[in-house]
Order: structure tokens, then C-alpha cells, then sequence
């Protein structure tokens, strides 16, 4: 399993080494001995399966209070995968990175506490996989909207799908500061 470093710091893109014969393929999704090799630390308690069409935003998202590291993963199709610094005080704050991730390339990202998260599907379906390191609570959730021009997102597709809770999100320069986590 590699585990490489990206232009933010904790966030992380983790490419598994996979077994393929004539059978098919088989591949570590997660070890936590090669996360802590890296100084990654971290339990995972909660698992979440998401399906979506093509076009389809969901996010970007994040939670104060009881904040959740992610590992994200894709089954099926592809996804153009975002994760944005929203830590107060940290010298990337406001900056994303955005990776491929698909059932064909196998990549994975993790994203640490502290960051919003979202994603866009680029396939006709998908199917996500993320493991989480806290459990999700509803009345704690967060959110920036998809098209924040402080933050610029080069989102692969236009004219999205969305939710309506996510069309109404605020953008990061009119968040209170105190609605963001600290560096």
C-alpha cells in the first residue's frame, strides 16, 4: 500500500498494491499498520455507502463539533473527489485538492478532521465507500456551497445536481469563524 502526501497537509492519497489473476483482483482497502508508518492515526467507527448518478454534487460538507476523518473509496464508477481546508489558522485555509478516484484505479483519499468534503460523480452511476472516525450527527453538520468562488473548484461537470440543502449553503468568507474548526 503506498500512501502519499498531497499539497494539504493530512490529507492523503492511498493507492493499494492489487493482486490480479484470472480469477480477479484483491486488494488491502486499509491497514492500519501502514496508516501508522505514516504517522496516521486514527479508528474508524462508522462505515457509509452512498449511490449517486452522474452529475451529482454531494457536499461539501464537514462537521464542529463532532468532527469525522474520512477514507473514501469508490466500487463502481468514478468520482472527481474534493477536500478543502477550512481550518482556521493554517497556512492552505480556503485551498482544495481534487483526485479521481474509480472501481478501475482503486485510489483512495483520506481526509482528516478539519476539512469540507465533497465530490462529484463523473460515471453514469457510482457507488462510494467511506469509512469514518466519528460517528455522523445530524444536527452537527456543516456545509460550503459546491461553487464558492473563494475556493474556485474546477468541478468537471456544469449545471449539477444537487440537493436543495446544498444549493443553500454559505460560502467560506461569510461563515463565522467561530463555525470553523482551528488549525
Amino acid at each position: 500500500m503506498k500512501i502519499a502526501p498531497t499539497g494539504l497537509s493530512g490529507v492523503f492519497v492511498i493507492i493499494p498494491e492489487v493482486h490480479r489473476d484470472e480469477r480477479g483482483y484483491l486488494f488491502e482497502s486499509f491497514n492500519t499498520n501502514s496508516f501508522k508508518s505514516q504517522n496516521i492515526s486514527m479508528e474508524f467507527v462508522q462505515d457509509n455507502q452512498v449511490f449517486s448518478k452522474k452529475g451529482v454534487i454531494r457536499g461539501l460538507h464537514y462537521q464542529l463539533y463532532f468532527p469525522q476523518g474520512k477514507l473514501v473509496s469508490v466500487f463502481q464508477g468514478e468520482i472527481y473527489d474534493i477536500a478543502v481546508d477550512i481550518r482556521v489558522g493554517s497556512p492552505t485555509f480556503g485551498k482544495y485538492v481534487g483526485l479521481n478516484l474509480s472501481g478501475e484505479n482503486f485510489k483512495m483519499l483520506f481526509i482528516p478532521k478539519g476539512f469540507a468534503h465533497g465530490y462529484q460523480v463523473l460515471s453514469k452511476t457510482a457507488k462510494v465507500q467511506y469509512k469514518c472516525t466519528n460517528v455522523y450527527h445530524p444536527e452537527d453538520e456543516k456545509g460550503i456551497v459546491w461553487n464558492d468562488n473563494n475556493i474556485d473548484i474546477e468541478w468537471p461537470i456544469n449545471n449539477p445536481v444537487l440537493s436543495e440543502k446544498d444549493k443553500n449553503l454559505p460560502t467560506l468568507k461569510t461563515i463565522d469563524k467561530g463555525h470553523l474548526p482551528r488549525f
